[in-house]
């Protein structure tokens, strides 16, 4: 059964839809998709991807950007309704150190 679309989310402030959007330089339309976490906000996934379902099942996203809820407060989960504001959830854009494996990684090339 084809779930309906989710309501728009609502984006940070700024922010805007696919369509709106410059290309982002070096990325070729359907190309895969850009990840971008929003300070204090949700994930703001653009370009083409699949969303699924921890038992593999398709959810249709409706659009080819959206923003998935990193706050867990969301009644549209996985998709964000700006509940974060409500919440008062607070994250950086990026992290704040590196990840360990990202230190493996680039540490045994420089061994190689």
């Amino acid at each position: 059964m084809p779930r309906s679309l989710p309501p728009e989310p609502e984006l940070p402030e700024g922010t805007r839809f696919d369509a709106d959007l410059p290309d982002e330089p070096g990325a070729e339309r359907g190309s895969g998709a850009t990840i971008t976490p929003y300070r204090d906000g949700p994930l703001i996934v653009r370009g083409s991807f699949r969303l699924v379902d921890q038992d593999g099942q398709e959810i249709d996203p409706g659009r080819q950007t959206i923003a998935l809820c990193r706050c867990g407060k969301s009644g549209i989960k996985p998709f964000c309704d700006g509940s974060h504001k409500r919440a008062g959830f607070s994250a950086p854009s990026a992290p704040s150190r590196p990840r360990p494996a990202a230190q493996l990684r680039s540490g045994s090339r420089r061994d190689g």
